[in-house]
């Protein structure tokens, strides 16, 4: 079950690499599941000082970053600043 939170922010319009979608559906997780988390907030793996860094663009319309484990890699989601796109990538696409 996902628990729906309000948004704290709009994910704008949103894309996927082929490399992420493919790991997502190996992992038999949903995309929506990862964009879920980021736009509630869980960031995911990250490092105190980058979480605090999100925290901060919420107030502040900067770019927010997450990361998170799937199927022993990591996929990130980033929201653009200004809030008209959001992308589900692996990092060694960025």
């Amino acid at each position: 079950m996902i628990e729906i939170t309000k948004p704290l922010f709009h994910l704008g319009k949103v894309v996927a690499t082929h490399g992420a979608l493919d790991l997502l559906s190996k992992s038999e997780i949903p995309s929506f599941q990862l964009l879920s988390k980021h736009v509630s907030g869980d960031w995911g793996a990250l490092t105190e000082e980058d979480k605090e860094a999100n925290d901060h663009a919420l107030a502040h319309g900067d770019r927010i970053l997450s990361s998170y484990a799937v199927g022993g890699n990591k996929v990130w989601v980033i929201t653009e600043a200004d809030r008209s796109s959001t992308c589900i990538l692996l990092p060694e696409e960025y």
